[in-house]
């Protein structure tokens, strides 16, 4: 297939996703965002596993995120909750992020000829974050399409996966040697805190996927 720009955070399912992609479309675009993020962890993530996959990336500053606020995981102050935000929202959910994403990853393609992205929004298993979810991103690509008169498709590869099936797709797509790089955790520390909402889904999800995550034993490795 043609090429295509994966959105790529240095996480487990960005990570999953950027091998998704590899060999199906070319060439291949990786893009980051450095929007004032709680830690730097998950653009450092972002190159080693881009490094890794030897796909290009490319990191873009969005500082109206940063001016913006409202969010524990932007900035460094603010207790992480798996609610407190409105309508019962995890604090953690970033109003418009990923359909800023996913706008300005549009216009990237646009330049570069490319008319496919690919992101790791997932309704099934997830946070609750309404920009997750599936008729969110059918309706994107459409405006995005009326508004730029170029077709633009945006694939989910994780849209219906629960994070055990996330797991197994990354151990078919061979994501697993990236996936001890990648950052997860809301504390932005490694190892992992293991305590936070974003370290308890994973955790959860190998898990129930019978498959060690590489992430920790990488911890426990270098520990020794």
């Amino acid at each position: 297939m043609p090429g295509a720009v994966c959105l790529t955070s240095g996480g487990q399912d960005s990570t999953t996703c950027l091998y998704w992609a590899k060999p199906r479309f070319h060439p291949l675009y990786a893009l980051a965002f450095d929007y004032g993020q709680r830690h730097r962890s998950e653009l450092n993530a972002a190159q080693t596993v881009c490094d890794m996959a030897d796909v290009p990336l490319t990191i873009l500053t969005l500082d109206i995120l940063r001016q913006l606020g409202g969010s524990p995981l932007i900035g460094t102050d603010g207790e992480i909750s798996a609610g407190g935000g409105r309508g019962g929202l995890p604090n953690t959910f970033i109003p418009g992020r990923n359909l800023l994403f996913l706008t300005v990853a549009a216009a990237f393609a646009y330049q570069r000829e490319v008319q496919d992205l690919v992101t790791g929004t997932c309704q099934t298993d997830y946070s609750g974050y309404p920009d997750c979810r599936e008729n969110t991103m059918q309706a994107l690509a459409h405006s995005l399409t009326l508004g730029m008169d170029y077709a633009i498709t945006i694939h989910t590869p994780l849209m219906h996966l629960s994070k055990a099936q996330t797991v197994h797709l990354a151990q078919e797509v061979d994501a697993l040697h990236a996936m001890a790089y990648s950052h997860t955790c809301y504390e932005g520390v490694f190892p992992p805190c293991q305590r936070c909402p974003a370290c308890e889904l994973r955790i959860r999800g190998f898990a129930e996927a019978g498959i060690a995550d590489p992430l920790l034993t990488r911890a426990q490795t270098e520990q020794i």
